[in-house]
């Protein structure tokens, strides 16, 4: 299992690889809104600073899910550039000053 904050993280960095990547002529995609479905297992421990830790369940997993209480959260995360009211693009920039 990995943290749903690690999860987010590495689409980030996966949707920033394919912007990168992208060529900057031929078909454009415009990035809409992300929509992601996973099954969380959700930890809560005595003591400390009492947060829950969500934890994002592996496909076949061994069953420990089983003995904790499992969810299934949907997100829709809206890509934004900083500093810019732009909509991304995951094609690579239609103008050269573009990002």
């Amino acid at each position: 299992m990995i943290e749903l904050a690690e999860l987010i993280r590495d689409l980030r960095d996966e949707l920033n690889e394919a912007m990168a990547a992208a060529p900057a002529t031929g078909l454009r995609f415009e990035m809409g809104p992300v929509e992601v479905e996973v099954s969380v297992a959700v930890d809560k421990s005595v003591g400390g600073s009492g947060r829950a830790k969500f934890w994002v369940v592996e496909a076949g997993s061994d069953g420990k899910v089983a003995r904790t209480s499992a969810h299934r959260v949907t997100m829709t995360l809206i890509p934004r550039l900083p500093d810019s009211a732009a909509v991304p693009y995951v094609s690579g920039p239609e103008k050269p000053d573009e990002e």
